[in-house]
């Protein structure tokens, strides 16, 4: 269903070219409850499908940075005293350590992940 206000919101968009997000949310909470789930349908079905992200696209922002003990046990889908044994053993070392924390780069996770998976 189309109404007045939905003609108001397009030729707002196209006359001004520079809607902000703002205005265009007050517009859409005085749509009907049934108009806005499909407003907001539309926008999940067509702002993101894109699906064959490259991994640098994903995980590119984190090339660099390290973590904790925690989540590279979650990264390398091990437990933590499994990784620990991993560093004990020699297999994994930590790229940093502060005070008692152990931080691990994700170089040597993905690799180490990599080993992991050919066993």
């Amino acid at each position: 269903m189309i109404t007045s206000s939905h003609f108001n919101i397009e030729s707002e968009i196209y006359m001004t070219q520079s809607m902000t997000a703002e205005a265009l949310f007050a517009q859409v909470k005085q749509m009907p409850a049934k108009e806005r789930i499909k407003f907001f349908s539309l926008i999940a079905i067509n702002a993101f499908q894109e699906t064959d992200y490259t991994h640098e696209q994903v995980f590119g922002h984190l090339r660099n940075a390290t973590f904790s003990a925690e989540e590279a046990a979650e990264f390398l889908e091990i437990s933590l005293p499994t990784l620990r044994r991993y560093v004990q053993s020699g297999r994994l070392k930590p790229s940093t350590i502060i005070g008692r924390s152990q931080l691990f780069s994700s170089a040597d996770l993905r690799l180490l992940k990599q080993k992991i998976h050919k066993e």
